[in-house]
């Protein structure tokens, strides 16, 4: 979107600014180029007479409006100028919020940044949800979803919910007064907090003519494929019944070998399995805070220096922190995507987010937007195993090539055809994660070797050239 991007030098002044349909269109006077954002990627575009006859490849690549056929201007210029990092039209570029410096992204326009967001995870924690005395807060419950139902009826996006709390409202409920540490009686709060949850979220939502839909989640919901992609499924169909999805852990069967035990990292596979727009954590914190206490407006990478101003205080009802915040965002960043950390309990905090108002920290996303499939190869499926690789295998994957079974010097794990893997160079770097074409086993016969040994070294008359192929392979970045 354009407000993804920082305008360096324009010839010409906004005549508009259109939206529809998750685009954006910035028309500039005289009429001659526009500038088009969709999701968090913007392009210039000259204006042209809708040719009738256009070809299907021109059509392929234009954006019909109304009278006008817009195209992409890089399109048109010199290969070397047509790069996703640099757009230009008359002498004017266009770069990326993450080609920015740390002083001019703190002072870019946080409401052009989000003007055009169409799809958003709100992950709200068990602190935020309730009051000092640990019962469920009913006024924070219905001041949430006046504002998210008034974003969905106003604004058209489309929101699902991650929602803690369940477990804290159970305890209430039972009378327990710490968070429990034996499995039996965190599944039996969550089994009783459930329901409460619910109720409060169907009643709150109601005067708007909204449905609530739960879904309860574990670990194995997101690493197996067919469940995975079954899971986006439902939350599609529940936003197209005007029903909010409210997802959660399914604590009360969940045992740690299928566990999260973090709603944060939910939200973020949440975000990833959706491809939304951006995610918001909601807790009672403000934001991330710097070394002298301040709230740290901006967060350009997860990296040492800002995870080590993690000050970690987790309460007797929650399970997150500031530190599973970071990876949560870390991994929606990773994506492509931003988030905004902010204090669930600022009256309207996620209308005032979207309007730009400057609370919380705002993480931005990577340089690089991975497609829904990568998401899931490369951070969400679990590996099942690892294979190491030589330096010229090494140099090959960065190349995006695929892994050859000639450059395999060693592997571990329990893996077989179809399962994800992570491919570590000699010094145990990790370089990518991919589906694994054999098994362990195969691997370990064909590691070494070129490929026209396979019939002789597998004992089969067909094979795959890759062990992993570049299409299943996601690099780190």
């Amino acid at each position: 979107m354009l407000s993804a991007l920082r305008k360096i030098v324009t010839p010409f002044p906004i005549a508009g600014v259109r939206r529809q349909a998750g685009i954006v269109i910035i028309s500039y006077s005289p009429p001659i180029f526009a500038v088009v954002a969709i999701g968090s990627r913007a392009w210039p575009y000259f204006l042209a007479k809708l040719v009738p006859t256009a070809s299907s490849a021109e059509k392929r690549n234009s954006l019909h409006r109304g009278e006008h056929r817009v195209k992409p201007v890089f399109a048109l210029l010199p290969k070397k100028t047509a790069t996703p990092s640099d757009r230009w039209f008359n002498g004017a570029i266009y770069a990326p919020i993450s080609a920015m410096s740390t002083g001019e992204a703190n002072a870019m326009d946080r409401a052009a940044f989000l003007a055009n967001v169409s799809g958003l995870v709100v992950k709200i924690g068990t602190n935020a949800l309730t009051g000092s005395d640990g019962r469920l807060d009913h006024d924070v419950i219905v001041a949430l979803a006046a504002d998210l139902a008034g974003l969905w009826r106003r604004e058209q996006i489309r929101i699902t919910l991650v929602s803690s709390g369940a477990i804290g409202a159970g305890m209430t409920e039972l009378g327990i007064k710490t968070r429990p540490r034996d499995l039996p009686m965190l599944q039996s709060a969550a089994a009783v907090g459930q329901g409460l949850l619910m109720n409060y979220f169907a009643a709150a939502f109601k005067p708007y003519g909204l449905h609530v839909g739960q879904i309860l989640v574990t670990r194995y919901d997101f690493e197996d494929r067919p469940r995975y992609l079954n899971l986006r499924n439902c939350i599609h169909a529940l936003h197209r019944c005007a029903a909010l999805p409210i997802i959660n852990e399914n604590d009360a069967v969940a045992v740690e070998e299928i566990r999260f035990g973090d709603n944060d990292l939910i939200a973020a596979h949440v975000t990833n399995l959706l491809q939304a727009d951006l995610l918001i954590l909601l807790s009672v914190v403000d934001g991330l805070l710097d070394a002298a206490g301040g709230v740290r407006p901006l967060v350009e990478d997860v990296d040492e220096s800002v995870t080590q101003l993690v000050r970690d205080r987790k309460s007797s009802r929650g399970s997150g922190g500031m530190g599973g915040k970071l990876l949560a965002a870390g991994t929606v960043r990773t994506a492509g995507e931003p988030v905004i950390i902010a204090n669930g309990k600022v009256p309207g905090i996620v209308r005032r987010l979207l309007a730009g108002e400057p609370l919380g920290t705002l993480v931005l996303p990577g340089k690089r937007r991975l497609s829904a499939r990568s998401r899931w190869i490369g951070l969400t499926a679990r590996v099942r195993g690892t294979m190491v690789v030589d330096a010229g295998a090494a140099a090959a994957l960065r190349n995006n090539k695929s892994l050859l079974a000639g450059g395999i010097v060693g592997s571990d794990g329990d893996f077989t055809p179809g399962d994800p893997v992570a491919i570590l160079d000699a010094s145990g770097q990790l370089l990518a994660r991919g589906l694994s074409n054999y098994s362990r086993a195969d691997v370990e016969k064909i590691k070494g070797h070129r490929s026209r040994e396979f019939a002789r070294l597998l004992q089969c008359d067909t094979w795959y050239d890759e062990v992993v192929h570049r299409d299943d392979l996601v690099l780190e970045p």
